[in-house]
């Protein structure tokens, strides 16, 4: 291993029941580096643009993606925290961000003049993401709870060129609760959730360390009365993206699973993304969800040499 925290045996059991034969190449895949990916601010810059200004650096750059050119791997060895401190960085051309984080945005299509919620914002990664997808128009509300965090979010905000944001200090439940009271009318609504973060071993092997099962079942149960919330202030029509960087079922389809059967004016969506991705599960230890839990979707490192992250798109029908 490239480290020296040691997985706990339950973490290994749990893995090897979602994964089967599989585990052994997701296990190899999680002892690799990281891949160096960035996502060009075109708030500022045009992909074409920043790439020519990085490989004048002497960058190699590769795109991997044709229908979203601003995400970009650097190829090239750099020195230690050089991507965080180049110039280009501190003028806002570009965000450091894992492939797989940049993916809940995709599916979240923002548009110009929108009205947009990202209820657990900081640091920012997808609210500069957002924004630049609505050309810094309409109205991006961007919520955190601790002081501590928003303040890494608002001085992302500000290296990024976005104006066309607030940001809110409160609890995400609270928060919808009185946006709903005042008849707030939200387009779409990312709730990219707190979670036990399983997916993000290969960027942060201290999550094995920081693993824990009581942990899981803790951050289920705010995950649903947080997407509760947020489905409430919903208006018809409107939709949701639901996303977290782990892997645990009970963080992802059950919190799914959860709202499906309590709305009836909620549908799950399916979702086409650049990535290998798996469908959601719909059985998991003893518990068997709805079948439209499948829309949801999985990402593996084995399969992209990226994060974990799952990924669900709801909607609001009339």
């Amino acid at each position: 291993m490239k480290t020296n925290y040691e997985p706990k045996p339950l973490f290994i059991e749990r893995m090897k029941l979602l994964l089967g034969k599989e585990f052994e190449d997701y296990w190899r895949k999680i002892q690799e580096n990281p891949l160096r990916s960035i996502r060009v601010n075109t708030l500022k810059i045009s992909p074409e643009e920043l790439k020519k200004k990085l490989e004048n650096k002497g960058w190699k750059i590769k795109q991997l993606f044709k229908e979203n050119p601003e995400i970009m791997i650097i190829e090239s060895d750099l020195e230690p925290g050089e991507l965080g401190r180049s110039l280009e960085y501190l003028l806002g051309y570009y965000y450091v961000q894992e492939i797989s984080s940049m993916m809940p945005v995709l599916v979240l299509n923002p548009k110009p003049n929108e009205t947009i919620l990202d209820l657990c914002a900081s640091p920012g990664s997808k609210t500069t993401q957002i924004a630049a997808k609505m050309k810094n128009t309409g109205t991006l509300i961007a919520n955190d709870f601790k002081l501590g965090r928003i303040k890494i979010l608002s001085s992302n905000l500000e290296r990024c060129g976005v104006m066309n944001t607030i940001i809110t200090k409160s609890l995400g439940e609270s928060l919808c609760k009185k946006m709903k009271n005042e008849k707030f009318e939200i387009d779409k609504i990312l709730v990219d959730t707190s979670c036990s973060g399983e997916g993000t071993i290969k960027s942060t092997p201290k999550t094995l360390q920081m693993w824990n099962i009581k942990g899981i079942f803790s951050f289920s149960k705010i995950q649903k009365n947080l997407l509760e919330k947020a489905v409430e202030l919903l208006k018809p029509n409107g939709e949701i993206v639901y996303s977290t960087c782990t892997h645990a079922p009970e963080e992802n389809e059950e919190v799914i699973d959860f709202i499906l059967k309590k709305f009836d004016n909620i549908k799950i969506e399916k979702i086409f993304l650049p990535l290998k991705t798996r469908e959601g599960i719909i059985k998991w230890q003893e518990k068997e969800y709805l079948k439209d839990v499948k829309n949801s979707l999985r990402i593996y490192p084995q399969d992209n040499n990226t994060e974990g992250f799952f990924i669900a798109k709801l909607k609001k029908v009339k």
